[in-house]
């Protein structure tokens, strides 16, 4: 798969000085609540009105979306205000209406980017078309297999292709609904720097408050726009209603992101400064999310212990991390030195937790 500019085209042709937006409710609800919401975002830095026609539930019984209807709903909404429409489409019958209605972007969800037969099914339904088409990260964290589904549209004579963020599943509790893993999308990026790619902070929060946060630091890490779920009464939205905005609430976060307009060679470096700080910044919480769960694995491990009376400190076991981690480290080009003080803290706070448990 040959990625290059020519990939940006669809983007670059909206000839925008800020990121692309795409917003607009999760689900259409009925045609009043799409028009209305779509004259709302006319004035705000919107330029693509999404809704979702066809909802995949993990339960059944769940509001599934209205169907077909909602296509004419959308009709609407561009005919009265101009602005182009997105939706998901997660077979081939979609994929047929949604081409017969003319819609402008089409997504692929994260459900049906796991399952390569689907996505292959939704290839061969789309092959040749000029339309724009977005994969979003399949439900967990695999990167060869989100790229694997853009190479499917890819091989279908796809020509206008992205990929939208939307973070992915996970068992742990966290603050998010989708833990974001950014190193993921950064990996992506570094392989494919001309793939425009898109960031879904509503499905990653789970909840609005922390969506302006999501935003600021995807934008820090060169993400091409983002995607927002926006109603005029979320609370009372038939899906997703916590992670939902008001249009007005999205206006204000526009004009409140740091958002980069001038590209002199002073702001390009300090924009090239900022989206490696940011990738810094991601590894760096990583790192301590990694050193908490050590722990709790060495709480485990001082329980063993001081239930068979076992010692803590245990020198082999010791003397084989370190050369095994020497050794690791040395391929990464960290020296000696610096594992050596690395693991020595590591196993102090690991001692400290189990001489605590041991001595409860």
């Amino acid at each position: 798969m040959e990625i290059n500019k020519s990939q940006r085209q669809w983007l670059d042709a909206f000839n925008l000085d800020h990121p692309l937006v795409i917003a607009g409710p999760c689900s259409a609800e009925t045609e009043e609540q799409v028009v209305k919401i779509a004259h709302q975002l006319k004035d705000t830095d919107t330029s693509v009105m999404r809704a979702g026609i066809w909802k995949p539930r993990t339960r059944p019984g769940n509001f599934e979306g209205v169907g077909a209807i909602g296509l004419d709903w959308l009709k609407t909404a561009r005919a009265e205000t101009g602005m182009k429409l997105a939706t998901e489409v997660a077979n081939k019958t979609h994929v047929g209406m949604a081409l017969k209605a003319d819609i402008d972007i089409l997504w692929i969800g994260a459900r049906s980017t796991v399952s390569p037969f689907i996505v292959q099914e939704i290839a061969d339904a789309l092959k040749g078309t000029d339309k724009i088409v977005l994969v979003k990260n399949p439900v967990n964290p695999d990167l060869a297999l989100w790229l694997g589904a853009v190479e499917r549209l890819y091989d279908a004579d796809i020509k206008n292709l992205g990929v939208i963020h939307r973070g992915f599943s996970t068992y742990e509790k966290t603050k998010y609904r989708n833990n974001p893993e950014w190193q993921i999308a950064i990996d992506l990026q570094t392989e494919f720097p001309d793939l425009p790619i898109i960031l879904d902070p509503s499905h990653i929060a789970g909840r609005r408050d922390i969506i302006f946060d999501i935003c600021q630091t995807g934008l820090d890490l060169n993400f091409d726009g983002i995607m927002v779920e926006t109603h005029f009464d979320p609370d009372n939205a038939w899906s997703d209603a916590k992670q939902q905005i008001t249009p007005k609430a999205l206006d204000q976060m526009t004009i409140d992101l740091k958002m980069r307009k001038e590209f002199t060679e002073a702001t390009a470096f300090q924009n090239k400064l900022q989206t490696l700080r940011t990738q810094i910044d991601v590894v760096d919480h990583q790192l301590i999310d990694l050193l908490g769960k050590r722990m709790k694995i060495a709480d485990d491990i001082g329980r063993l212990k001081k239930k068979n009376n076992v010692a803590i400190l245990q020198a082999k076991r010791w003397n084989f991390i370190l050369d095994t981690m020497i050794a690791a480290g040395s391929e990464h080009n960290l020296s000696e030195e610096f594992i050596t003080k690395i693991l020595k803290a590591i196993h102090e706070e690991s001692i400290s937790h189990q001489h605590k448990i041991i001595s409860e």
